[in-house]
């Protein structure tokens, strides 16, 4: 990435999200690394790349004094009889201090900006840590005068634990090359869906020729050439050919779709077969890629309610960890053995550095990051960690009928007329009423009158009435169509067709009624077939211990007839969209955690109103930006694996927190020295900072772990 690009970036810190700034830089609050807030195809891994340099330099320079000092005790060689201990504190001096001021300045410089703002983090301990440990060892060598004599070894000379700064600096560096390494894998998923996009378009020119252009040039309305095995550069229709499309990476769902002429196509999915012509409907941001980026980006940086707890603890903790080193150190340096003040120095500095709160602090964020990312992988997106915390607890599922169980495409199925009009007439008042509708039920009437070639009339006076139907003047008389409720306001006799409906309905067929000069005239039946997948979802949600409501629109038989077909005991039919809204609040005051499933724009304001809205992704913009989780497939299944994911990200994040507490519980009184009046043992500094580096890895290593979780 250019460097004028990274310094127009908005950046953020991934644990703390309410952190934002202009250009790369490390966050005032817990000192990480601050990341890109957009989710872009960003291969830049300078930091990472930084942090690894250190490391490298550093364990090439700490390693010889490592040796130095624990040589004999480790591999029985005799040091002192090739270096004389002056000689051997000078070359501990001369390594350790390209360590301290190169290696460790990100610690110290984040250290420092948290002392001033009063932030203080696990850098503020390393910093202190560490520094007190290499100013110690430098007054040692050069002020040995200073010490009582107490202090001094046989040869005059005071020990240092220039070793102790040196390898603790390389083992926090360590860390953070593998936490660094962690984070950018967390990622994978957006980098993984930000490759689908092909680099070019194959454009048809007016001519007839071709030409590849960059993918950002492509205009909605152009016409594309997609050849098998290249990805659908944009989303858009088929407007000649067919074949078969991978939508695996978006939808989890392994199986190619068939498309042809006039099917949607999104941008980012696979032809597999033959070549075809698309035009383009949507590009750039508006693609149904570019929307999935940017809502797994955002949710990955979103905060779930159980990390406000490891914040409140982490809030207190850095500070009384520093009164706990202090005391360490004054009990060491008044009671303890001599050299009093050696012990009192370095017990404090253990303290320090086995007690940063870095697992603490990545506990909650990289499950979070993690199991979003998984999320977008089996066609489940969410929108936000608060999201995937709650539908873990979510007691009863709200399901919408039509688009959510069904297929929400009904099929025209019957026709029926009385005595007055015939059938084709029926079909021809109909259609021309619903001719600029979009609700499904009224293409399947449009459809079926331009299967006959109907011609329609002209319609005067038209109007929509909300939930029941429409009306309207045609061929100078009086025409409504539309459910039981309209014809009721209208008070419209409905017994000499009431048995054939009622015929209709208990098989599941919505029927609408048609009433001319306010008589019946005729009614049209429709079937939406249910999806194959919605038995078994729904076996699967039950045995969860999940109640099932189905809330519809439409009228209590046809409710009740699909009910049956599912298992569903809880029905509420002919619901206004109002309602739905009504029912919602309802379950909650009853004390329910609500879940809501929909696919239409009168589904929204239920699913804003539960306390996890669902949308299938097949249905209305509105729907989804209304939900905290849509189902890329439209699938019910994948309610099941949204659930699942909660299940398994939360018991990872529980584990990680029981990990960092139990961590610090045990590490910090041992650090402290309070085994030695039993045991006459104490923590070296090096083994306490080895001992929080495996501490963070053991929580990012299992973090990473639900990437391989069969959900």
């Amino acid at each position: 990435m250019a460097v004028q690009d990274k310094l127009s970036l908005t950046y953020t810190c991934p644990m703390h999200p309410e952190v934002k700034q202009v250009g790369p830089g490390n966050c005032p609050i817990c000192g990480m690394t601050l990341e890109p807030k957009d989710a872009i195809s960003d291969d830049d891994n300078s930091e990472y790349e930084s942090m690894l340099w250190r490391f490298t330099i550093c364990v090439t320079l700490s390693f010889p004094i490592l040796f130095l000092v624990m040589g004999e005790h480790l591999f029985g060689i005799p040091i002192s009889s090739y270096i004389s201990p002056i000689h051997n504190l000078w070359i501990q001096f001369i390594l350790a201090t390209p360590v301290m001021l190169w290696g460790a300045f990100p610690f110290f410089q984040r250290g420092w900006k948290s002392i001033i703002t009063m932030n203080l983090n696990m850098f503020t301990l390393i910093a202190i840590g560490t520094g007190v440990a290499y100013i110690y060892s430098l007054f040692a060598i050069f002020a040995p005068f200073l010490f009582p004599v107490s202090m001094q070894n046989s040869a005059g000379l005071v020990d240092v634990y220039f070793e102790a700064a040196a390898v603790i600096v390389t083992l926090v560096l360590l860390g953070q090359v593998l936490e660094l390494k962690a984070r950018s894998q967390t990622n994978n998923a957006i980098k993984n869906l930000l490759k689908l996009a092909p680099k070019t378009a194959r454009l048809m020119l007016a001519d007839g020729s071709e030409k590849d252009i960059p993918l950002e040039d492509v205009k909605v309305g152009d016409l594309l050439r997609v050849r098998p095995g290249e990805s659908i550069p944009v989303d858009g229709i088929i407007s000649e050919g067919r074949s078969s499309i991978d939508e695996s990476m978006l939808t989890g769902e392994p199986i190619p779709v068939s498309k042809g002429v006039g099917d949607k196509i999104t941008g980012g999915t696979l032809n597999q077969t033959t070549s075809f012509i698309m035009k383009a409907q949507h590009v750039g941001s508006e693609t149904v890629l570019s929307k999935i980026v940017l809502m797994v980006s955002e949710a990955q940086r979103s905060r779930a309610p159980i990390q406000k707890m490891a914040d409140i603890v982490a809030s207190y903790f850095v500070p009384i960890v520093i009164l706990i080193a202090v005391l360490t150190a004054v009990v060491w340096g008044i009671w303890g053995p001599e050299p009093r003040l050696a012990f009192a120095v370095i017990n404090a500095v253990s303290v320090l550095i086995i007690a940063c709160p870095c697992a603490l602090g990545l506990a909650t964020p990289m499950s979070i990051m993690v199991g979003v990312g998984k999320g977008a992988s089996i066609g489940v997106l969410i929108k936000d960690a608060q999201s995937l915390e709650l539908l873990e607890k979510i007691d009863i599922l709200v399901v919408d009928k039509t688009g959510t169980l069904t297929e929400g495409a009904p099929k025209f199925s019957k026709v029926i007329a009385t005595d007055k009009y015939d059938e084709e007439a029926i079909i021809k008042f109909a259609a021309t009423l619903e001719k600029g509708s979009e609700h499904p039920l009224a293409k399947a009437i449009l459809q079926k009158a331009e299967s006959k070639a109907i011609k329609l009339y002209a319609v005067k006076d038209f109007e929509a009435v909300t939930g029941k139907g429409v009306k309207g003047h045609i061929d100078k008389k009086s025409v409504a169509f539309g459910n039981e409720k309209l014809m009721n306001d209208l008070d419209i006799d409905l017994k000499v067709i009431s048995e054939q409906a009622n015929t209709l309905l208990t098989r599941a067929e919505t029927v609408m009624y048609l009433a001319i000069d306010n008589k019946i005239a005729g009614l049209i039946s429709v079937a939406d077939p249910i999806k194959e997948s919605t038995p078994e979802a729904l076996s699967a949600l039950r045995k969860t211990g999940l109640k099932i409501m189905m809330v519809t629109g439409d009228n209590i038989y046809t409710a009740q007839a699909v009910a049956k077909k599912l298992d569903i005991d809880s029905v509420e039919a002919s619901v206004m969209p109002s309602r739905k809204i009504e029912i919602v609040k309802k379950l909650q005051q009853e004390g329910y955690k609500v879940a809501m499933v929909g696919d239409g724009i009168n589904d929204s304001p239920a699913l804003a109103q539960a306390d996890v809205g669902i949308a299938m992704g097949t249905g209305a913009d509105i729907a989804m930006e209304s939900s905290n989780i849509t189902l890329v497939k439209g699938d019910l299944r994948g309610i099941s694996r949204a659930r699942n994911l909660s299940i398994e990200t939360m018991k990872n994040i529980r584990q990680n927190l029981f990990f960092a507490f139990a961590y610090n519980t045990i590490g910090i009184p041992i650090a402290a020295g309070c085994l030695y009046p039993i045991f006459g043992v104490l923590l070296s500094p090096i083994i306490a900072s080895a001992a929080m580096t495996l501490s963070s890895v053991s929580v990012i290593g299992n973090a990473l772990r639900l990437r391989h979780k069969k959900i």
